[in-house]
């Protein structure tokens, strides 16, 4: 089961309520500083309060400062007294339903927050708790309606946003059970979030044989080259061998190879054609630096697929790649999606990216499969719209003046070759 459905209201740039279905490949398109980043890291940021053992509804400790400082940065207009509400769904078409809502409560004079609203629907049941304010606030108090009963003082303790049990209430074993299992299955069906910036971490001369293989490569791509030396020494080059496979279609004529030398360990890329032609990858354009962890955790996933749900999210994948490669990475998105299991969000300014998505339903791949949104921002709140594409490849709208730069560029240079061409008028 995954996680097909979010929906968010007063969170960062968005004041309204936002409902994103999520894809096997969701794309987020939009203007620089439209909101995109913030739909996209949404996922990344509702995990601290999923897979979490902190009573903090959202644990951001875990997240870094260039993503997050406070809860406050979190709220629409930074209100101090203000809260952020969340759907997630994770029923599909039949399935039996498996949903969560929730508000989280800032309580700025206790530079604290709690989840002041709670629902949870399963196929056992459903349960709605609400939270009973007081003074000074006692953040487990709630009015709980479960099975047709209304029960008020209920003490509930909170890992994250969801509950884990009801301490000395004999009498509520039955919603006892119910909140630890539903909350379990949340947890279980919640996928495990990665995030990869939009830069990638520059590439070293030289690197150390880590104690062992890193199990992603990191938001920057930092562990991408100790993955790649670890699967030298350890695995055969196997992952090797994979990413010159993914990367034959981007970098013609050129495969990676990994040299050691006196304990130190060195990424280069060699010709095909001419064994002694080699170059340091540090040495190499900023475009294969860039898209080279994209290739590794693709290659790594292809080789190990992920035994449980796994949202990558990827920030501009296309960074510093010729537009002839973005296709390709495209295609690379796809095949990930249905052969590991893994789903994406990509937020990219490719055309050419898009326009591969939509070749590829057009030749016979489910509509389905991909998601598009379309992000902009008025001034004072930001706002999602989708863009549905049918089994042709068409799209059912299209924003105005994007991806027409080169139309527009191309009409402005004809309409000067005219002018010159044209005899001053005497």
């Amino acid at each position: 089961m995954a996680l097909v459905r979010m929906a968010l209201s007063n969170y960062r740039c968005f004041s309204k309520g936002e409902n994103v279905q999520l894809s096997p490949v969701t794309v987020v398109l939009g203007r620089n500083n439209s909101g995109k980043s913030a739909l996209s890291r949404a996922p990344m940021v509702l995990e601290t309060g999923i897979h979490t053992d902190s009573p903090t509804p959202l644990d951001l400790d875990e997240l870094s400062e260039d993503i997050l400082e406070s809860f406050t940065d979190l709220i629409y207009g930074n209100r101090p007294h203000g809260n952020i509400a969340v759907e997630l769904d994770f029923s599909s078409g039949s399935s039996a339903p498996l949903k969560l809502t929730a508000t989280v409560q800032h309580i700025d004079e206790y530079r604290t927050q709690v989840v002041s609203l709670l629902e949870i629907e399963t196929p056992e049941g459903h349960a709605r708790l609400t939270w009973e304010p007081s003074e000074p606030p006692n953040l487990s108090t709630y009015e709980v309606a479960y099975e047709n009963q209304v029960i008020s003082n209920v003490s509930l303790t909170f890992q994250g946003i969801l509950p884990v049990g009801i301490p000395d209430r004999s009498d509520l074993k039955k919603l006892d059970v119910f909140l630890r299992n539903a909350s379990q299955d949340i947890r279980k069906n919640y996928p495990t979030v990665r995030y990869f910036g939009p830069f990638r971490e520059r590439p070293a001369r030289r690197y150390r044989l880590p104690a062992r293989m890193p199990a992603e490569v990191g938001i920057t791509g930092e562990n991408a080259a100790g993955i790649l030396v670890s699967d030298i020494e350890r695995q055969q080059g196997r992952l090797v061998e994979q990413v010159n496979q993914d990367l034959a279609d981007n970098l013609p004529g050129w495969k990676l190879e990994v040299a050691e030398r006196g304990g130190m360990y060195s990424l280069v890329l060699t010709s095909n054609t001419d064994d002694s032609l080699s170059v340091n990858l540090a040495d190499a354009g900023t475009g294969v630096a860039q898209v080279l962890p994209i290739f590794v955790q693709r290659a790594a996933d292809a080789l190990n697929p992920p035994t449980r749900p796994v949202l990558e999210i990827i920030e501009q994948p296309e960074l510093h790649l010729h537009p002839a490669a973005h296709g390709a990475l495209a295609d690379l998105y796809l095949f990930a999606a249905q052969e590991t299991g893994v789903r994406f969000i990509v937020e990219t300014h490719s055309e050419t990216f898009l326009l591969r998505l939509r070749r590829r339903i057009a030749e016979g791949l489910s509509p389905d499969t991909v998601a598009i949104y379309f992000v902009e921002h008025d001034g004072r709140s930001a706002q999602t719209r989708p863009i549905h594409i049918d089994e042709d490849g068409n799209l059912d709208f299209w924003p105005t003046g994007v991806f027409s730069e080169d139309y527009d560029e191309t009409r402005a240079l004809v309409a000067a070759q005219q002018e010159r061409q044209t005899p001053n008028a005497d």
